[in-house]
């Protein structure tokens, strides 16, 4: 099993590549992998509870076993409140993504 990271920064409602990593997690977690999909920037517009055509809880149903992170600042720079997340996905900063980087034998997409 592979320990696998995914960081996305772009914005699936305004652009179609992002969708991509999301079905390389769920792809990658149903291989039997360890799979971390860490949302900044503008990535982090899926998290929010309610949004139509909403990528994320598409994926949390496919693999649950997908680790869902959000860095905080980005969640706060875009008003989005960790009240009104999608289930499953935790809010989480910098620090713990460059923890993740730096994981012995983790291969990592960053889009």
């Amino acid at each position: 099993m592979a320990q696998y990271v995914l960081i996305e920064s772009r914005d699936p409602f305004e652009y179609g590549d992002p969708l991509y990593i999301y079905d390389l997690a769920g792809d990658l977690s149903a291989k039997g992998n360890d799979v971390t999909l860490f949302l900044v920037q503008n990535g982090v517009l899926t998290t929010r509870n309610g949004v139509k055509d909403n990528p994320l809880p598409k994926l949390r149903q496919k693999a649950p076993g997908v680790s869902v992170h959000a860095d905080d600042f980005s969640l706060r720079e875009r008003g989005i409140s960790a009240a009104n997340l999608v289930e499953g996905v935790s809010v989480s900063n910098i620090d713990s993504l460059v923890d993740l980087l730096v994981q012995d034998g983790a291969k990592i997409v960053w889009h």
